[in-house]
């Protein structure tokens, strides 16, 4: 049932009554909200907005079969803005599940390297596409590093904290132990195929949210088996910052 937990969403709610109605049909039962928060963020390039924490889990609890929304977010050690903000999402009401963010250094010293060499290019670019590059575009690429060495720059940070495996394993222990029936999984990426299909296998229900454009081929396979993709444009005046609302009513 959808009881909108305050007037602004209520008023949303008459605009776009087809979007609640829809979402009220998938979130059937008992229902557990996967938020992979790494992976929805960088949507906001594609989408041209951005989701605002509180406005979502204040639309998702409107949903009064939603028994948890869970929040999946890396911490960077000694940084005060990362910090605050995991306190924010377990303040407005988020099941949050951190770890420490990973910061790499990857060298692109290429003082070694011939220009013909994809030793250092093949670090960040994938090898089907290396292959199609030829030496003219390699060199060209190859010198590009050797500009950063000739202004200090010898290595450069990467930052990794992926929650494939925890969300997955979160999802199963639910069906084990929590008796749900539906699983709301805000990502795209191919990792969580295999927790899906055996939810599926077994008689659950399953639903991603994501936009277009940003799902694996490998999870838009199993729409076939019953999956359904949910895009989140249909809710985007529900949930993204209040100067992105289309409709006026903030």
């Amino acid at each position: 049932m959808f009881i909108p937990k305050t007037q602004r969403i209520r008023d949303l709610a008459n605009i776009y009554s087809k979007s609640v109605s829809q979402m009220e049909k998938l979130l059937a039962g008992n229902v557990n909200v996967y938020i992979d928060y790494a992976n929805i963020r960088p949507w906001s390039e594609k989408l041209g907005w951005h989701i605002d924490p509180k406005r979502l889990i204040q639309f998702l609890q409107s949903f009064t079969n939603v028994k948890s929304v869970k929040f999946y977010s890396g911490v960077l050690a000694g940084d005060v803005a990362s910090q605050d903000f995991a306190k924010e999402i377990t303040s407005l009401g988020y099941i949050l599940k951190t770890k420490p963010v990973k910061i790499m250094n990857i060298s692109i010293d290429a003082s070694s390297i011939d220009l013909q060499s994809t030793a250092l290019l093949k670090q960040f670019i994938r090898p089907s596409l290396l292959r199609t590059y030829d030496l003219a575009t390699i060199e060209l690429l190859n010198k590009r590093f050797v500009d950063l060495n000739n202004t200090g720059i010898f290595a450069i940070q990467d930052r990794k904290c992926n929650f494939d495996v925890e969300i997955g394993i979160d999802m199963l222990l639910d069906y084990e132990r929590n008796g749900i029936d539906t699983y709301v999984l805000w990502s795209g990426d191919s990792d969580f195929v295999d927790p899906i299909a055996q939810l599926m296998s077994n008689g659950k229900n399953a639903c991603l949210f994501a936009t277009s454009r940003r799902v694996a081929t490998e999870i838009n396979a199993l729409k076939a088996n019953g999956l359904f993709i949910f895009d989140i444009q249909k809710i985007r005046d529900f949930i993204c910052w209040k100067k992105e609302i289309t409709s006026g009513i903030i």
